[in-house]
């Protein structure tokens, strides 16, 4: 069970690669104000979203003790992430506050996850 666990942690963080980076690599365009959201950002979210659920299914199932606060709201700010990813990846450009946002609750979702214990 535990490389089970171990490879769906390591696609959880394939996934948050994805979206993290994606928003990284757009940075100087956000200053220009022609960012956009690409498909591998709406693509790592929803990596993170299948991938962390399966992994609270599975600590669950090995009997290993599962913070369901911090699971809900990690949750919650994933799905925002997920819904404003999702609405405008369509758009050519996306409001630099918009953009920012998403950022922002990327990597408060990161800190969510390593700092609350």
């Amino acid at each position: 069970m535990d490389v089970l666990i171990n490879v769906f942690v390591a696609l959880h963080v394939i996934g948050i690669a994805a979206l993290l980076g994606g928003f990284l690599t757009q940075m100087k365009a956000m200053g220009q104000r022609t960012a956009r959201f690409t498909p591998g950002m709406l693509h790592g979210a929803l990596t993170m979203l299948v991938t962390g659920v399966a992994l609270v299914g599975l600590n669950q199932a090995d009997d290993q003790t599962v913070n369901n606060i911090k699971i809900g709201v990690k949750m919650a700010v994933l799905v925002v992430i997920l819904g404003l990813v999702y609405v405008k990846r369509d758009e050519e450009t996306v409001d630099k506050a918009l953009f920012g946002t998403v950022g922002g609750l990327t990597m408060a979702n990161i800190f969510i996850a390593t700092v609350w214990t």
